[in-house]
């Protein structure tokens, strides 16, 4: 799967509000330092866990399922298994027509899901991580693909 630096870039732009699906309380899992720089950028994340239902994850209550959510849902971002992608996608659907992209995490893939979504008009990116596609495509990632924060003039 390829994606035009064009396109992930007005997803990115476009995107308000992220429901991420899989989101960890743990601060070292991907899923919950994806989700914080997300937030950090500005995004509304909506954390959607039912191991941690009635927590609070970066200001937002988690919850169980995309089906609890009753705010317009911009980007559902999977943090899940590739095999349990079909449901989640079509719990996501539900959110059309504000729904507009449908985005699995690095190592998430599902044709199937992705067919069924595009069908509906969704923008579907498999394999790929919001994160770093926002830093590589928004000028933040350094040599070695990290953003160190330090500004130095050493090369």
């Amino acid at each position: 799967m390829t994606y035009s630096d064009t396109h992930l870039k007005t997803i990115l732009n476009r995107t308000k509000v992220v429901a991420v699906v899989g989101v960890s309380m743990n601060p070292v899992r991907p899923s919950y330092y994806v989700a914080r720089y997300l937030s950090l950028k500005g995004y509304r994340v909506i954390p959607v866990n039912p191991g941690h239902v009635g927590k609070t994850l970066f200001g937002e209550p988690i919850v169980g399922d995309l089906t609890e959510i009753d705010a317009p849902v911009d980007m559902v971002d999977i943090f899940r298994r590739s095999e349990a992608v079909p449901p989640i996608v079509d719990a996501a659907l539900q959110h059309l027509p504000h729904l507009k992209t449908v985005w699995m995490q690095i190592g998430v893939e599902h044709a199937t899901a992705t067919a069924i979504a595009e069908a509906q008009g969704i923008d579907v990116i498999q394999n790929r991580c919001p994160k770093i596609e926002y830093q590589r495509l928004f000028g933040e990632l350094r040599m070695g693909g990290f953003a160190t924060g330090v500004i130095s003039s050493k090369l």
